[in-house]
């Protein structure tokens, strides 16, 4: 695989190290193919193993990957937590919507046929959570 083939894969699943030339790592300067500073992944994990098997302090093995000691610590937690699958970047931005709980959506459901506007003030006037219409209809298709 060359490594413009490696950059179309990393790009497209949003794994690209955010600055690859500040990965000054020997590993990844040496001109081993296999060590590629695009990928996000192996540089985390690189970093990580800089650390525990080669001894490196934290601040040494962050430097030469191209993190800071914060985001050593971050990754190192996730790795800790969720193992590989902790080296993917999580979800940015909210979780998902925080006011259409389930007890929400059950009430929603024992409406029955109804517009999404009748439907957001039988809710406000039930349980006191203010949902716009669009979010009512959203909800409904899912």
């Amino acid at each position: 695989m060359s490594n413009n083939s490696r950059r179309q894969a990393l790009e497209a699943a949003g794994l690209v190290h955010p600055r690859p030339e500040a990965v000054t790592s020997p590993l990844f300067t040496q001109g081993n193919p296999f060590f590629f500073a695009l990928d996000k992944l192996q540089v985390k994990y690189e970093m990580l193993r800089a650390h525990v098997v080669e001894g490196a302090s934290v601040t040494v093995a962050a430097r030469d990957h191209g993190y800071s000691r914060a985001e050593f610590y971050l990754v190192a937690a996730a790795f800790d937590e969720a193992g590989m699958t902790g080296l993917l970047d999580g979800r940015r931005g909210r979780k998902g919507p925080t006011k259409l709980t389930e007890e929400v959506g059950n009430f929603l459901d024992s409406l029955g046929p109804c517009s999404a506007a009748e439907a957001a003030r039988a809710l406000e006037e039930a349980m006191a959570v203010s949902l716009s219409p669009r979010s009512i209809q959203r909800a409904r298709r899912r």
